[in-house]
């Protein structure tokens, strides 16, 4: 059987009794429980969130890390993936996965939701969910709309989700069958 893994993005800075932080650690659990192993940047805030879910719940997690981080990884990985740049990172998380979470973050989020989301609307990655959780993507969204080139042919290729319940199913429905 062919694993099946899911990337979660999200803030490093989310604390632990945010709704960032809650939500993550139910996706992951509920993502484990549906036989997904998880993969994120493997630091703090909602990637150890996701993690500690799926740890808990019995998954397998993926870290994907960079050796010029002074920090240390989560405690929640049971596979790291060490790089050396940014992109290497990036491409880690990208390629490995047949879906995608994002939780509200900081420029590092909207930096690896726009490369995901770039490399799908352009043919890059062939389909996969994108989902986007939580009510602060849609004003986003919206923004880059009436700022920018974005279409609502753009925007179809993202999935919105108002919390883990309905982005697991979002993604238990649409990762199936998906190659990478």
């Amino acid at each position: 059987m062919e694993e099946k893994i899911i990337t979660i993005f999200g803030g490093s800075k989310c604390r632990h009794d945010s709704e960032e932080y809650r939500q993550a650690l139910e996706l992951g659990k509920r993502l484990a429980q549906e036989g997904f192993t998880i993969c994120t940047g493997g630091y703090l805030g909602v990637m150890e969130a996701a993690s500690r879910g799926a740890r808990e719940a019995g998954g397998r997690v993926y870290g994907i890390v960079m050796n010029q981080f002074k920090s240390e990884p989560n405690r929640y990985l049971t596979d790291k993936v060490a790089t050396d740049h940014f992109y290497d990172r990036l491409q880690n998380l990208i390629t490995r996965s047949v879906g995608f979470v994002a939780f509200r973050g900081g420029m590092g989020t909207v930096t690896e939701i726009s490369l995901v989301w770039n490399k799908l609307t352009t043919g890059v990655i062939n389909r996969r969910p994108l989902v986007l959780v939580g009510d602060c993507w849609q004003k986003g969204i919206e923004s880059w709309k009436e700022s920018l080139v974005v279409s609502n042919e753009d925007v179809s290729w993202l999935d919105f989700a108002d919390d883990a319940e309905s982005a697991c199913s979002i993604l238990v429905a649409k990762s199936s069958g998906v190659t990478i």
